[in-house]
């Protein structure tokens, strides 16, 4: 199918071609990372392959100043709460942000982020936070701590342990492999009441969560990201100076010659199965107001 960037900044430059869509699905992505285009490059090129057509409006939160692009630019191809206070979407993601060995407190926009998942709790049907998003929501909504970890998870890892019941899951089984690119983990001592962990492993720790009641879903790492991204991001960090290890079961072989793209077929099956979850959501909402018209 077809996805169309309602805004944004390679939509502004002419880079992204929409197309007619009848009745789209609208999603709603908060991209907090710093590589703004490229983000919005990966959600796009992965949601043109779903089996409904999506329309894509990208958010920022105002009361953050962004390094990577103006704040001209960004007031200009991004829209913001105020501006669609109003709406309702069938989905929002929440990208992972450069921010993790930050305390909660000490993100300048945290609250403002506060105030964006407490709107989308009644005006969003289903929700995804990725990496330090889902890190985010798990502090502000249950009280979960963080921690650093003792190098950083950097690689790509599938799950030992699944739930193969959770419609996340359809068509995958336990057989999905997800980038994880983070310093952090959160500390879950004991079970979050309604959440549940679709999958996790001794190495990584949850992978996967969820919670029906709230139609939230967390990814602890990144679906999305494309076979170059942490061979980028750790060139990035060489050149910085940072001490890190080569990203884990990424490479064919010991060398950096072949990237071993092992994540695109179910990363694109995982965010499809997040769209079968609203599709479902709507339908069962329509049968219940045609019920209550009746």
């Amino acid at each position: 199918m077809t996805a169309n960037a309602k805004n944004g900044l390679l939509a502004a430059d002419g880079k992204w071609q929409n197309n007619n869509l009848k009745d789209p699905l609208s999603i709603l992505v908060l991209n907090l990372m710093p590589t703004k285009r490229t983000t919005e490059r990966q959600f796009l090129s992965t949601f043109d392959f779903m089996d409904r057509d999506v329309e894509l409006t990208f958010l920022y939160p105002r009361t953050h100043h962004f390094k990577t692009v103006s704040k001209e630019d960004i007031e200009r191809c991004y829209c913001c709460l105020d501006d669609v206070c109003n709406e309702h979407f069938d989905g929002m993601i929440t990208t992972g942000a450069p921010v993790e060995t930050l305390a909660f407190s000490r993100v300048d926009y945290i609250q403002e982020l506060k105030q964006i998942f407490d709107w989308a709790e009644t005006h969003v049907t289903e929700r995804l936070y990725e990496c330090w998003a889902a890190q985010a929501e798990l502090f502000l909504e249950f009280g979960v701590e963080k921690r650093q970890l003792p190098n950083k998870l950097f690689g790509i890892y599938g799950p030992d342990k699944v739930d193969v019941t959770s419609p996340l899951l359809n068509g995958l089984g336990g057989n999905f492999k997800m980038p994880q690119s983070r310093n952090t983990a959160a500390v879950c001592s004991s079970p979050i009441e309604g959440v549940k962990v679709v999958a996790s492993s001794e190495q990584t720790g949850p992978i996967i969560l969820r919670d029906d009641d709230s139609q939230e879903t967390f990814f602890t790492g990144h679906p999305e990201y494309t076979a170059e991204t942490l061979l980028l991001e750790y060139h990035r960090d060489l050149n910085k100076g940072i001490k890190i290890n080569k990203p884990e079961n990424y490479f064919v072989g010991n060398d950096e010659e072949q990237i071993d793209y092992s994540w695109r077929t179910t990363s694109l099956q995982l965010y499809n199965n997040w769209i079968n979850l609203i599709k479902n959501t709507k339908e069962v909402i329509t049968d219940d107001r045609r019920k209550l018209s009746v």
